[in-house]
């Protein structure tokens, strides 16, 4: 191996260091100096010492018991050029007199003790309810995704700036309300819990159906969603809903390779190859579903929603899907947590359970509705119907009203389609 080569190993290994060893990082310096901010540059400023060194010394044998090390150390220099409250200052400084003689391994073991703790304290704080939904968003993926600024931005598809905005001024937010770094309770627990499923939800789903650009998925964020809601559901192993998000993410993870063709257009679930789904996320899936469960009580909306995605994956074919039963849990889904977009699903469910006239009848109750006014799902879910139904001109204008409205390349790309097979068959109707 060259030196060149070398160097780029390091840096990739460095790079998956970080993204493995941050989110710990981050929590327990945070813990620490009560700031997310401050805990974010001090776990950079170990980033970057890891940069500088690290290609000629070596990676260290313990690479996360380094940069917390190193952290500390900075953390030492910050508070006391800054000048922080003195009793903060002399509290670091006497844990890190007494943990200088330690060795890496036992640093590592001490802050084991408290990381499962921190990473939750870590997600309530990012997921506070003071911030936009789009900065928690933004300070989730930056604090506990590992993601850059660049990575957020390319993701959602907005200009880097202001993702970066968003974070400084979440971090300012955090900062100037005086949010303590720790799990609430009782009520404010539950609405807190609440805002952290409801930010690895719609990450999740940007990832799963991207809002706009040229891919029909971003897997990255699927897998970083993935990845947190089961770190969430360890930490709080008797909430039901947790285990439910993660059902439900596990399950629609598992399809995705089949809802890409070859040539990365989008393939409809009842047009899937069901021999690609994964079935070991599947089985997870499930798993996560029974433990729900198992817990006992009324099942929450991401509960009930891994209950409808668990009945497309129990069926070995696509006519064999129960969907009687969607149609029922989406009547649940319904009553629990009412919308228009729920309403919308409901009305496809009975469509394929009760026959397209039975879901037209719920969409077209749907047409004035307000925040659906721009919702290209609904013309798309109105012309499906439509065409069930032998209306192919109706059909054929909304699926191009569809295609109109969708900001994603790959969506409007079979809407079109749709839309032109629809004025084929109206014309072969016509010259027969």
């Amino acid at each position: 191996m060259t030196a060149t080569d070398a160097h780029a190993h390091t840096h990739r290994t460095i790079d998956a260091v970080w993204r493995i060893e941050s989110p710990r990082l981050i929590a327990g310096l945070a813990r620490m100096v009560r700031d997310v901010g401050l805990a974010e540059e001090l776990a950079q400023d170990a980033l970057v010492a890891a940069l500088e060194r690290w290609p000629s010394s070596g990676v260290p044998d313990n690479p996360g018991a380094w940069l917390m090390a190193t952290a500390k150390h900075r953390a030492i220099d910050r508070l006391r050029r800054r000048k922080l409250i003195q009793r903060k200052h002399e509290q670091l400084g006497h844990e890190l007199e007494l943990q200088q003689d330690l060795r890496e391994e036992d640093l590592v073991d001490k802050l084991d003790d408290d990381i499962g703790d921190d990473l939750l304290r870590l997600m309530f704080t990012a997921c506070h309810p003071a911030l936009s939904p789009e900065a928690r968003i933004a300070l989730t993926l930056r604090l506990l995704g590992g993601l850059t600024t660049d990575e957020i931005a390319r993701a959602f598809l907005v200009p880097e700036a202001t993702v970066a905005q968003r974070i400084v001024r979440a971090k300012r937010t955090l900062a100037e309300a005086r949010v303590p770094f720790e799990v609430p309770r009782g009520a404010e627990f539950d609405a807190r819990l609440a805002s952290v499923l409801q930010v690895l939800y719609l990450v999740f789903n940007e990832g799963y159906a991207a809002t706009a650009g040229d891919d029909w998925m971003r897997p990255g964020l699927c897998e970083d969603a993935l990845r947190l809601g089961r770190v969430l559901a360890e930490l709080v192993p008797r909430q039901a809903e947790a285990h439910g998000l993660v059902a439900l993410m596990e399950i629609q993870a598992s399809r995705m390779h089949a809802r890409v063709g070859l040539r990365g257009e989008p393939v409809l679930l009842l047009d899937q190859d069901r021999s690609r789904w994964d079935r070991l996320l599947i089985g997870r899936g499930l798993a996560a579903l029974e433990r729900a469960e198992q817990l006992g009580g009324a099942r929450g909306p991401y509960a009930l929603q891994a209950a409808i995605a668990a009945c497309h994956v129990r069926a070995r074919t696509a006519d064999d899907t129960d969907w009687a039963r969607i149609a029922a849990l989406y009547d649940a889904l319904a009553q629990l947590a009412p919308s228009p977009v729920v309403e919308l699903n409901r009305a496809v469910a009975l469509a394929m359970a009760f026959g397209p006239a039975a879901g037209l009848e719920l969409v077209e109750t749907l047409a004035d509705e307000p925040s659906l006014a721009s919702y290209h799902l609904l013309p798309s879910v109105r012309g499906d119907l439509l065409f069930k139904l032998g209306r192919r001109e109706e059909a054929r204008a909304e699926f191009a009203r569809a295609a109109a409205l969708t900001r994603n390349l790959r969506q409007r790309e079979l809407l079109l389609e749709r839309a032109a097979a629809c004025a084929g068959d109206a014309a072969d109707a016509g010259d027969s």
